[in-house]
């Protein structure tokens, strides 16, 4: 008995660590990182809904519902795409490539990540909130995943819906509607995003070319990506100020989106001057400032007078 003390400990640690394992696998597939960036519009926006401070009670539970909803649509993505992570270089070590997480605990954990979302939405929101949220996350894995990311360039441009219904689903939370000033910062959520991943796509172009997805830098030339995200950077910046024209957000915005927006497409412009995956590399760091920096005014907007 006393012989078998030190086997048993190494196989209750072994054990200990491959739950601990299993445990970070799961927290992974939910891409943690792109959920704070998703939860970045949705607090700004909800203070604007409010024009002030809406309930904390509220606020935390559209945040949990909103981080659930999009890790489970996360987690989905990973299970579908298993196949071609493991092609590629920047995904190979994902959990569900290496068998870190079982496939089937996968699929369970994602689906009940939804259910919790749907559930805390409806409870503490609204069912419209509840089913935008739950929408958004079927189109990304119904639509963008299964449907377009293997098919066409465009993938990310109609895909990129799914990142910017957390905007609609703050102000459904708070008002139990959507007004247009919500599909306004929709819109510019949905024009960020094709420049915003094209130019991170640039730097791992090879890896979406050894996987056969015709995201638009793995079957076009650097060049032409640049000139299509210059494009896509004045129709943002266009935009971005016409949502504060429209939905008479004061002076305050109009200066600050201006701003943000002429330095947004500098920079695109500096990159179509001089394309390569170095800059695009930093183009798409600062595309993530730049929306972080305009729903940082949305939410000082949201306490000046009218």
């Amino acid at each position: 008995m006393v012989a078998g003390v030190p086997a048993l400990a190494e196989v209750g640690g072994a054990t200990r660590r491959r739950s601990r394992d299993v445990v970070t696998g799961l927290v992974a597939l939910t891409k943690p990182r792109i959920v704070e960036l998703l939860l970045v519009t949705t607090v700004p926006t909800m203070l604007l809904a409010r024009r002030g401070m809406p309930g904390l009670g509220l606020v935390v539970a559209t945040v949990a519902g909103g981080a659930l909803a999009a890790g489970g649509a996360n987690a989905l993505n990973m299970v579908y795409d298993r196949d071609i992570d493991a092609r590629m270089s920047r995904t190979k070590r994902r959990p569900l490539v290496t068998g870190q997480v079982p496939l089937g605990g996968a699929v369970v954990f994602a689906l009940a990540l939804e259910a919790g979302a749907f559930a805390v939405l409806w409870a503490v929101a609204n069912l419209l909130a509840a089913s935008i949220t739950l929408g958004a996350a079927a189109f990304y894995v119904g639509v963008y995943t299964a449907l377009l990311k293997r098919r066409t360039r465009h993938n990310i441009v109609i895909g990129g819906a799914a990142g910017a219904a957390p905007v609609l689903v703050a102000w459904a939370a708070v008002t139990g509607g959507v007004s247009p000033v919500a599909w306004g910062l929709f819109a510019v959520i949905f024009l960020w995003t094709p420049p915003h991943f094209w130019a991170l796509a640039v730097r791992f172009r090879d890896d979406y070319a050894a996987a056969d997805v015709p995201m638009l830098p793995a079957v076009t030339d650097v060049g032409t990506v640049c000139n299509q995200i210059l494009v896509y950077s004045v129709v943002l910046a266009l935009t971005s100020v016409a949502v504060g024209a429209v939905g008479g957000l004061g002076p305050v915005y109009l200066a600050g989106s201006s701003a943000l927006g002429a330095g947004f497409v500098v920079k695109a412009w500096q990159l179509r001057a001089a394309p390569s995956p170095r800059r695009a590399l930093a183009f798409f760091h600062w595309s993530i400032s730049y929306l972080t920096l305009l729903f940082v005014l949305v939410a000082v907007v949201a306490f000046l007078p009218r």
